[in-house]
């Protein structure tokens, strides 16, 4: 993650039933950013949970930007779709999230899935899908400087 700055504020993370990590969240301040670190094989149930406690930052934070990487982690979690596009979409709008910025999964089935999430986060702000972290940093950046 060269292009954020090396200031920033782990948060928490989140274990699957197993005790395995699945997420983690970091804040860049300087920057107004929450960034989470997926990693695993993730269902549609870990998705919303990590969701949740997304949820929970953004309310406290009101963090504009968020970085979501995705490169550690597979899975099917489309049935979580319907869930994050009218429960969790409306509330971070609400608590401040301007700009979402989405770093593929390797993983081809979890990439239609993210698509297709992408195209339901589309209706209600600027969402850009990239491979790789940096250049998802840099489209944020100028959404951050348009707003």
């Amino acid at each position: 993650m060269a292009a954020l700055s090396s200031s920033y504020t782990d948060l928490q993370s989140v274990h699957d039933a197993h005790g395995r990590l699945i997420a983690s969240f970091r804040h860049y301040s300087d920057e107004q950013l929450l960034y989470v670190h997926w990693t695993g094989n993730l269902t549609g149930e870990e998705v919303i949970r990590v969701a949740k406690v997304a949820g929970a930052i953004q309310q406290a934070l009101h963090c504009p930007l968020l970085l979501n990487d995705k490169t550690d982690a597979t899975g099917d979690w489309s049935e979580a779709l319907p869930w994050l596009e009218y429960e969790w979409l409306p509330l971070a709008i609400e608590a401040g999230l301007r700009a979402f910025a989405y770093v593929f999964s390797p993983d081809m089935r979890n990439q239609s899935i993210s698509l297709e999430f992408a195209e339901r986060v589309s209706q209600q702000m600027p969402i850009q899908l990239f491979y790789d972290v940096d250049t998802a940093w840099q489209w944020l950046r100028r959404q951050h400087a348009a707003a």
